[in-house]
């Protein structure tokens, strides 16, 4: 069991299989809190699909700060603005958590093949567009800069990397380059294959009744 508090990052690389269980402590359900989060997946290359799945955690004061001109950089995966994240990938990935103060700006250089910015509280203005929040922004393959346009501060999350070697399939909580190997993880869930999580084998979840596999090119 590691628990994970506000900064903390909780780095879990599924590969062929792994199961996880999430929990919140008795004192704290007692006395009530308050959590928001996103929850980010990133494709592993198809060759590390079916190795050995991993975990690795890391506490807020191990990630990387950028603190200058209004802005606050928080780097959880990646390198960028001269700073490198302790988070192993098997690809050339960023992921940064960013706070702007009024007026302040972060640029954006285009080190990265594909980048997004999701606008989590806020809005920003990227050349003569405004944003709100709410929106994932796809950017294009040059420099950048990404300004608050509120005069309180604005919140935004920067995820990118490398583009995936093929197209990637989801169902349910499973991924995969193959949609062979998705139905099999389902039958091997059904029939109790998937290792249980120690101390929680008692809460089981039934394979549900989920619609179609997205896919993604």
């Amino acid at each position: 069991m590691m628990p994970i508090r506000p900064g903390a990052v909780n780095w879990m690389t599924a590969r062929r299989g792994i199961v996880h269980s999430e929990r919140t402590s008795p004192a704290m359900k007692a006395h009530g809190s308050r959590l928001f989060g996103l929850q980010t997946w990133v494709a592993l290359p198809a060759a590390r699909e079916e190795t050995d799945p991993s975990f690795a955690h890391f506490e807020g004061a191990d990630l990387p700060v950028l603190e200058a001109e209004g802005k606050r950089v928080r780097l959880v995966v990646g390198e960028a603005w001269g700073l490198r994240s302790p988070v192993k990938t098997f690809t050339n990935t960023i992921y940064a958590d960013v706070r702007l103060e009024s007026g302040a700006v972060l640029p954006l250089d285009a080190i990265h093949e594909e980048r997004a910015v999701y606008v989590v509280s806020g809005a920003v203005t990227i050349g003569s567009g405004r944003f709100p929040s709410g929106q994932l922004l796809v950017l294009r393959p040059d420099t950048i800069t990404v300004r608050n346009a509120e005069d309180d501060v604005t919140r935004l999350v920067l995820i990118g990397g490398e583009t995936m070697d093929g197209p990637r399939h989801i169902w349910w909580n499973f991924v995969s380059s193959r949609l062979d190997r998705i139905e099999q993880a389902k039958a091997d869930w059904k029939a109790g294959r998937f290792d249980t999580v120690p101390g929680d084998a008692e809460e089981f979840i039934p394979l549900p009744d989920a619609d179609k596999v997205v896919s993604y090119p």
